[in-house]
């Protein structure tokens, strides 16, 4: 298996990875122009994070790393984000091929202080998998608000 940075030929196949993810875990069907827009604003955009790819003939995997900067620790968390495997390919080490390459990379890059990812509360398959590699469950919750207005699902 390969593991290697994304680049804006590859957006088609995040374009499909997103939609899947998103329908299998939340039940919700991206809007194509706004997950096509979102990958693609990313991939132009490197200061505020990338995609990684795991290959075989062809991708069977991937996440997104985007960057949060933390006054506390005065160094960056990478957020995993936006993270999925073929299903054929899963319980494979996919995943965990993709997280060792994360830790590599952040090895590399004395301005990351650690990475952080939100589970759905009942994918307990993913949190396993997230805490076998050594991540902890934090005591934080995540909320959010959107404008009004804004829509990316059906």
């Amino acid at each position: 298996m390969r593991i290697r940075l994304a680049t804006p030929a590859d957006a088609g196949v995040l374009i499909e990875f997103n939609a899947a993810m998103a329908l299998e875990t939340e039940g919700k069907e991206l809007l194509p122009d706004v997950i096509g827009a979102g990958v693609r604003s990313l991939l132009g955009n490197p200061a505020a994070g990338f995609y990684l790819l795991a290959e075989e003939d062809s991708a069977v995997g991937s996440l997104m790393i985007t960057k949060e900067w933390s006054d506390w620790r005065n160094g960056t968390f990478w957020w995993i984000q936006s993270v999925y495997v073929r299903p054929q390919f899963r319980r494979q080490g996919v995943y965990k091929s993709l997280y060792r390459h994360v830790q590599e990379l952040a090895a590399n890059d004395p301005k990351v202080c650690g990475f952080r990812l939100y589970v759905e509360r009942e994918n307990s398959r993913a949190q396993a998998t997230y805490s076998a590699l050594g991540m902890k469950q934090t005591h934080y919750l995540v909320f959010e608000e959107l404008k009004p207005g804004v829509r990316f699902y059906r």
